[in-house]
């Protein structure tokens, strides 16, 4: 299936048109051409809660097609009368060129414009890198102008950034040649996606808290040990600036031309994974109904949205609907591509351990939950059979969802489910840990409840940093894990529902400024590298100017 040919030849209609129908007015969206716009900061509280969550299990390399099934499940919905209104996170140009390609779903259930969204879009991205650059060389320039905060070069945790997968950039050393070069000392560049500013415009509820945000990041501290922020440097205001637009969400639509905010996009291993705040906010102003969608498993994404981002949205999602596949469900026996696309109805059962668990997890915090699998047309009837049974057994909800062939009309059994549990009375949210915790108990809350590890082990540094959060009264933030999405443990290669593992807590690092700490595991890299054949290599331009490949 040519998804960039379906997504070129759709009729889309012009944004305004788009935004009518929405009940946007004219002052309030800025166009970017003919289907895109810019929309104006929602100025007060949303009343709606009737949000569905869009999460999976642990999938293989090539994902399972969350965006996919969330934008279908949206036209389905549509198509059946209850107005939706779509959040999603804005493509990185990481994943774009490196593994998995675009994030503009894929078949018949895609937003557009397809292209212009998975490469620069508004410029988000480029605006963020660029404030993001500046604020680090402000930082070094205070130092080589006489460092006046007496700011310790060696202790800078504030770092550069980058949108693109580039392994050399992990560990650099700046300043070097002459003195006019500045002080030298080592830095590192990590992907966009994982930056704090992404967190912070993310989590921003309008420009002013933007700008606290900003001034409350955590640059490093002076040659005393006294922490160091951009406010007391003095540089909000520039930082602040480059994001005025870039905090407007931006909207586009569907293929069946329904409404999608597209904004933000923090990854959920390394950073919290979910559009920001302000989009949900909209779909849920301008929708009877939201759904938005939380990166890789609900091990990463789902966790952080209820414990993090649903507290700084102050609305818990009605619904969890959880991606699965049957190919899924095969690599989690497997740990491999080669031969997951032929029938094995014995893997599929013993895969199914891993879905069980993804399962049992949400329902523990109360929230309505329901499987939609994704289906692929190696898929057997068999292998259905094998997994609807299980499903079955444990009494779980499910619907096989057929958007990326069918659009809209392969999503409807799943649209009815969902808007049953929506409409169901909810339980009270219990999340997996309380923010009064301390922040041992809230790592290993996460790490025992949602992991299932057996204990928690902390390095040299990580114990040095907890005490250092301690003194400096950090320590009731909520936690954001770094960690693998293939696996519940920290180690990639342990697949399946593991029991009896240690999660290793390398490093803790405080990010004031998105009003959380990041708690690394295992050998998580926060600047990823390129695969042995990068899809870069599949994009191309032609004589006419348009792109091709899988963007």
């Amino acid at each position: 299936m040519d998804e960039l040919k379906i997504a070129r030849e759709a009729k889309k209609e012009p944004i305004e048109k788009i935004c009518t129908e929405l009940g946007i007015e004219r002052e309030d969206y800025e166009p970017y051409g003919n289907y895109i716009a810019k929309v104006k900061i929602p100025s007060q509280s949303v009343k709606n809660d009737k949000l569905i969550l869009v999460t999976a299990m642990n999938s293989t390399p090539a994902g399972e097609g969350k965006t996919t099934l969330s934008i279908g499940l949206a036209d389905a919905m549509n198509s059946l009368g209850y107005k939706t209104v779509l959040a999603l996170r804005e493509p990185s140009m990481g994943p774009v060129m490196g593994r998995k390609g675009g994030a503009t779903g894929g078949g018949y259930s895609q937003i557009v414009p397809r292209a212009e969204i998975d490469l620069h879009f508004t410029g988000d991205f480029h605006a963020l890198q660029i404030a993001n650059n500046t604020l680090a060389a402000l930082i070094d320039n205070d130092i080589y102008q006489g460092n006046p905060h007496q700011l310790d070069p060696k202790s800078i945790i504030f770092t550069r950034i980058l949108d693109v997968n580039d392994r050399a950039l992990r560990e650099t050393i700046i300043g070097l040649g002459s003195k006019v070069n500045g002080v030298i000392r080592p830095d590192q560049f990590e992907i966009t996606a994982a930056s704090e500013l992404m967190a912070i415009l993310c989590l921003a509820k309008d420009y002013v808290d933007l700008k606290e945000r900003i001034g409350k990041i955590l640059v490093g501290y002076t040659y005393e040990g006294n922490p160091v922020t951009v406010k007391e440097l003095g540089f909000v205001g520039p930082v602040a600036a480059i994001l005025s637009s870039a905090i407007r969400p931006n909207l586009v639509q569907t293929l069946d031309h329904n409404p999608a905010f597209v904004h933000g996009g923090p990854f959920a291993n390394i950073a919290h994974g979910a559009n920001s705040i302000l989009a949900t906010k909209l779909a849920l102003k301008y929708g009877d109904y939201a759904i938005t969608e939380a990166g890789f498993g609900s091990d990463l994404g789902a966790e952080k949205f209820i414990d993090l981002v649903s507290r700084k949205l102050e609305v818990t999602p009605k619904v969890i609907v959880i991606v699965a596949s049957i190919r899924s469900l095969k690599f989690q026996v497997q740990g491999s591509m080669d031969q997951i696309l032929e029938e094995n109805i014995d893997d599929v059962k013993k895969g199914y351990a891993n879905l069980q668990q993804h399962i049992q997890n949400l329902t523990s915090t109360g929230i309505k939950v329901v499987v939609g699998i994704n289906k692929f047309y190696t898929d057997t009837d068999d292998e259905f059979k094998a997994l609807t049974e299980l499903l079955d057994q444990d009494q779980f909800k499910w619907a096989i969802c057929e958007t990326y062939e069918k659009g809209a009309a392969g999503g409807k059994d799943l649209a009815e489910i969902v808007h049953s549990l929506v409409e169901e009375k909810p339980e009270k949210v219990k999340r997996f840990y309380e923010l009064n915790d301390t922040l041992e108990e809230k790592i290993e809350k996460v790490a025992k409840k949602v992991y299932r590890s057996e204990q928690v082990e902390y390095s040299t540094a990580a114990k040095k940093a907890i005490k250092q959060l301690k003194d400096n009264h950090w320590d009731q933030l909520p936690i954001c894990i770094a960690k693998t999405p293939q696996s519940f443990s920290d180690d990639a290669n342990v697949l399946g529902a593991p029991r009896g593992f240690t999660l290793h807590i390398r490093d803790i690092k405080p990010k004031l400024g998105a009003g959380f700490i990041v708690v690394y595991t295992g050998k998580i890299l926060t600047m990823p590298g390129l695969p042995k054949e990068p899809e870069a290599l599949n994009i191309d331009l032609d004589q006419d100017g348009n792109i091709t490949g899988p963007v």
